[in-house]
């Protein structure tokens, strides 16, 4: 039995969310590939051949595949998906969309976000926000998965795959790539942080979300989120939603600051390794997964925390 990675990457680097899927692919099979889709990605592919336990690297290079654009990955999949059991990527925004699509060229149904493999054919993912785990078993003769990357160690290093380079497929002939307009920050990324730091409808105004939240979140070198609650408010970009309908995080350390912990925001947080909460509220349901809660005003406990910091020469 052999299984298909598509890489995350963006063409220049590999993203550990590949690391992760191939954790989880290897618990179906130990006869891994990974599929490097892009243009002019081969130091991608050349990532990619270092992950333990990585059998081969099949690297794609095109200009309709440089994009990501979803109707070119499926064209590529589906012509490669002869020669494997299972295909298997990160459930990322481009994991979504491409994946249903790769089901339904193969007339399969897809299993999405598992977060652990039973065996070849039976896996573990979450439903009703988080709240209960469903086991699946699939019968299908190919397999479409989506992994939540949170739920999986990252692959080591070490490996010695070869690359070789295979055809890019027909391409994307209904669909343009127009433009895409991408949020630069000195910050680490969300979805890999180790440390987050989020805040929620509390805040009351986008320029206190600045004031507070972002201060914090720079002396401590993390990434910031932000609830739906926040997000809708105009707080916050999109971009920083952690929860059910956005981001699902796993940090070392998840700071959540003026945030209830409403079932959705904690599907996207709860698994965070330690959880500092700091609300008002003392019957605020975010205090039921905290690690560490704090029964405070914001404007008084955060200032605090900051001089704390500052003292301990953060």
């Amino acid at each position: 039995m052999a299984v298909l990675v598509i890489a995350d990457h963006d063409n220049a680097s590999l993203k550990d969310n590949t690391h992760k899927t191939v954790t989880a692919a290897l618990a179906v099979s130990g006869d891994v590939d990974v599929l490097v889709a892009g243009k002019d990605a081969k130091a991608a592919a050349d990532a990619a051949a270092k992950i333990a336990g990585v059998r081969k690297v099949l690297l794609a290079d095109s200009d309709a595949l440089g994009q990501g654009l979803a109707e070119a990955v499926t064209d590529l999949a589906v012509s490669l998906a002869g020669g494997y059991d299972a295909i298997l990527t990160p459930a990322t925004s481009q994991g979504k969309n491409f994946s249903p699509r790769i089901a339904a060229k193969l007339d399969v149904a897809q299993i999405s976000e598992i977060i652990e493999v039973v065996d070849a054919s039976t896996f573990v993912r979450p439903i009703y926000a988080g709240n209960a785990l469903e086991t699946v078993q699939s019968s299908d003769s190919k397999k479409v998965i989506t992994v939540r990357p949170t739920a999986f160690k990252a692959a080591g290093e070490g490996g010695s795959a070869s690359v070789e380079s295979v055809g890019a497929g027909a391409g994307a002939p209904k669909t343009t790539f127009v433009d895409q307009q991408l949020v630069k920050s000195a910050r680490p990324e969300l979805t890999g942080a180790k440390i987050v730091v989020s805040g929620g409808r509390a805040m009351g105004s986008a320029e206190e979300f600045q004031r507070v939240i972002e201060p914090l979140a720079d002396k401590l070198g993390a990434a910031v989120g932000a609830s739906r609650a926040a997000v809708d408010a105009g707080y916050a970009p999109n971009d920083y939603q952690v929860g059910q309908t956005g981001k699902v995080v796993a940090p070392e350390l998840y700071v959540a600051i003026g945030i209830s912990g409403a079932i959705q925001h904690l599907a996207g947080m709860k698994d965070s390794k330690v959880i500092v909460a700091i609300n008002k509220d003392g019957d605020a349901p975010i205090f039921q997964v905290a690690d560490f809660g704090l029964v405070a005003d914001y404007k008084a406990a955060v200032p605090e925390l900051m001089d704390a910091l500052t003292a301990a020469g953060k």
